[in-house]
């Protein structure tokens, strides 16, 4: 009987799944250019570690900066963002020099490897607007 009620459980377990916290977004689509960054004095602006929005930046974690002007089209701190090519959602957690346009930049920790490897390209992003209850 009591291996009955484990298997139900589990087979339960097995189909109910966390809620999506993005189900009450807007996803809107657009073409950015993307490079990537790290946590590099010579890389920003003061320190390393610390947003233009006062956020810490910790490696690992899926983190964006975006040009000025993306910010004024709702790409504003802390939406997410899914990006072509990548598995995660990132969040918008720092904002570039007003001098880049239609641009993003992917944190990728202390990695240098990796920013150099990823380069520049055009890509897809969709970013999420909450909807209005």
């Amino acid at each position: 009987m009591l291996r009955y009620f484990s298997v139900l459980f589990l087979l339960v377990l097995w189909h109910c799944k966390p809620p999506d916290p993005y189900a009450n977004y807007t996803w809107h689509a657009l073409e950015v250019t993307a490079t990537a960054y790290n946590s590099l004095s010579s890389q920003t602006d003061g320190d390393p570690h610390i947003t233009a929005f006062g956020d810490s930046l910790v490696p690992g974690l899926p983190y964006i900066a975006v040009s000025r002007d993306l910010l004024k089209m709702g790409l504003k701190h802390n939406t997410p963002v899914k990006i072509e090519g990548l598995d995660q959602i990132y969040v918008v957690k720092d904002k570039m020099h007003s001098r880049w346009k239609h641009h993003i930049d992917i944190y990728m920790g202390l990695d240098v490897k990796a920013a150099r490897a990823w380069g520049r390209k055009k890509i897809a992003i969709s970013y999420g607007i909450p909807a209005a209850d």
